[in-house]
């Protein structure tokens, strides 16, 4: 007659050995899986920082632009201080043309980009000194005037923003306005 003891041992029964090693294997390949997302979410943070900084950037800029009076021809920042590269706001004499040239901007997706593909053509760039993290950017704008030839009722800003060259590459930031009398 068998024991209760041993009645007992034949009704229990556990994992077997490969079974446990099947459940370690499935672990182990979240556990990599999950690891992974790691650095991809810092890259994605990193790049979402850079982003909002060439944007906050960009924004002041075109901000200061808008500030400046229609008659205006070369940029002045807030201080009153002209821009040292002599930067320029379009020339009234010229209207309805994408100035300093219509290479300038390209259109994508039925919205016009700064094309940074193409010269920097003087007057229409500058770099910013580096951000906090180290990070400098390139500034390029367009000017398109509308007017009778002498005097101009609108100028429309098209403004673009990235960070410059050796730090890695990043999407440009747009920003179109237009301003009137």
């Amino acid at each position: 007659m068998p024991s209760a003891i041993t009645k007992r041992r034949k009704r229990q029964q556990g994992f077997s050995l490969l079974e446990m090693m099947f459940a370690t294997i499935i672990l182990l390949v979240g556990l990599v899986a999950i690891a992974q997302l790691v650095p991809a979410t810092i890259l994605l943070n990193y790049r979402n920082r850079m982003d909002s900084s060439a944007l906050v950037l960009a924004q002041r800029q075109l901000d200061q632009f808008l500030d400046q009076p229609l008659t205006t021809t070369s940029f002045t920042d807030v201080p009153g201080t002209p821009c040292a590269l002599g930067c320029s706001l379009g020339d009234p004499t010229q209207p309805n043309q994408v100035l300093p040239d219509p290479s300038v901007v390209i259109m994508v997706n039925n919205q016009p980009v700064i094309n940074f593909n193409a010269a920097k053509f003087p007057g229409y760039h500058f770099d910013s000194p580096p951000d906090g993290n180290g990070v400098a950017y390139d500034i390029r704008w367009a000017v398109v005037i509308t007017g009778d030839g002498s005097t101009a009722s609108a100028k429309r800003f098209i403004l673009g923003a990235r960070q410059s060259a050796g730090t890695g590459y990043f999407q440009p930031i747009t920003l179109d306005s237009v301003v009137q009398k």
